[in-house]
């Protein structure tokens, strides 16, 4: 009586949200090596040749090629890659970054490209459908619901899927594939078996999405370790206080900043840094979701550069050095190691959902994972018009 309650109860959740977690699956294997597909639409201005016997341009004359391409606009951010083949990509903007040669000085920004635009079509439809305004609210919301059915057809699928019987017999019905089968028997294979195999996995995917949607999933995050989740106007750590400088010192250029951050993560896989506007630090242990904003401080305030190293683990995990801006000296580091059990879980969620936390194999894991569940809806769809329509045909 129990396991046909939940057979209804699956079946319709499956029916209700069955094209909606059809796109976010279809999107999400879109989605799922996006920033690689990016770089390597763009590798004809993001990786440089390295002539031989020959040293890269001070980076101050990096920034100056790049400002002079934007008619010596400040940039908003800069990124300095510890691979001799990366060129240096200097920000203006949210969607505006030049790449410097740094052998050359030469400055390129990425041609348009049908790819990142598609790429960037994906994932409006991922997030909210692509609708604007007040419809992102709606998208987000009926996505978020999705996800719950999604949760609730995973868990309820899993115990629909145990075999009655604990013999191999019963549970050789249910994990293996047979590529004999056809029609109804063949739809009702590849849903248990891909959908049992998958489990994990689509568990890690539904649940890592409830505190990217809901407010209390955020809640709940922090509330496991009794923490408050950050509010907005909240910072999570208290900014180290610059010493104020003698009448008439200069600040260091951005280029300088960068070297002397340089200097004190010599493992260092990646550098970025953020123009300070005064009310926005750059923390990559920060959950995502959670907006970090410092009241107003008179003075001096330190240059944030985030640090992200090879070893780094998850591998979006980085190090924030608070720079002093006048002498370049580290007024603080915040690790990832340094940040309270519920930041760090939050990061874990916010990066476990796409699988960058694991690196390429969990986004490669994440995105295999994507592929099944267009064959669940697709399967699940399929029995679902044999039950109704196909049999009273008959």
């Amino acid at each position: 009586m129990l396991r046909r309650l939940f057979f209804w109860l699956h079946l319709i959740a499956g029916l209700l949200a069955g094209l909606i977690i059809g796109l976010k699956c279809l999107t999400g294997i879109a989605l799922g090596f996006e920033k690689d597909l990016v770089a390597w639409a763009e590798r004809d201005v993001r990786v440089v040749a390295v002539p031989r016997d020959a040293r890269p341009l001070p980076l101050a004359d990096q920034i100056a090629a790049a400002r002079a391409a934007r008619e010596d606009k400040a940039p908003s951010g800069i990124t300095l890659s510890a691979s001799p083949t990366a060129a240096l990509a200097v920000q203006f903007g949210r969607d505006d970054t030049v790449y410097v040669n740094p052998y050359t000085a030469e400055a390129r920004a990425p041609a348009r490209s049908s790819l990142k635009a598609a790429l960037h079509t994906a994932e409006e439809l991922h997030r909210w459908f692509a609708l604007s305004g007040a419809g992102r609210d709606w998208g987000k919301a009926i996505g978020g619901a999705a996800n719950l059915l999604f949760l609730f057809l995973a868990l309820s699928g899993l115990i629909l899927w145990w075999p009655r019987s604990l013999s191999w017999r019963g549970f050789r019905a249910v994990v293996k594939f047979n590529l004999r089968l056809k029609g109804r028997a063949r739809d009702w294979n590849w849903h248990t078996t891909l959908g049992f195999w998958a489990t994990p996995l689509l568990l890690v995917i539904t649940l890592s999405a409830i505190p990217i949607s809901y407010k209390w999933g955020t809640n709940a995050v922090y509330g496991l370790f009794g923490e408050q989740p950050p509010q907005q106007g909240q910072a999570p750590g208290k900014a180290p206080e610059v010493p104020r400088p003698a009448d008439g010192t200069q600040r260091l250029s951005q280029g300088e900043l960068l070297a002397f951050a340089a200097k004190a993560s010599p493992g260092f896989e990646q550098l970025s840094l953020r123009q300070e506007n005064g009310n926005r630090r750059p923390q990559g242990g920060q959950p995502a979701g959670a907006q970090d904003v410092r009241p107003a401080r008179s003075g001096p305030q330190a240059v944030s550069v985030l640090v992200k190293e090879a070893k780094a683990w998850p591998r979006t995990a980085t190090t924030t050095l608070h720079l002093n801006p006048f002498t370049g000296e580290v007024l603080k580091t915040e690790r990832f190691s340094d940040l309270s059990p519920g930041q760090r879980l939050r990061h874990w969620l916010r990066f476990l959902h796409t699988g960058e936390a694991l690196g390429w194999p969990g986004q490669l894991a994440l995105t295999l994972a994507c592929v099944v569940g267009c064959l669940l809806v697709y399967t699940g769809f399929a029995l679902s018009w044999r039950r109704f329509f196909i049999r009273r045909q008959g």
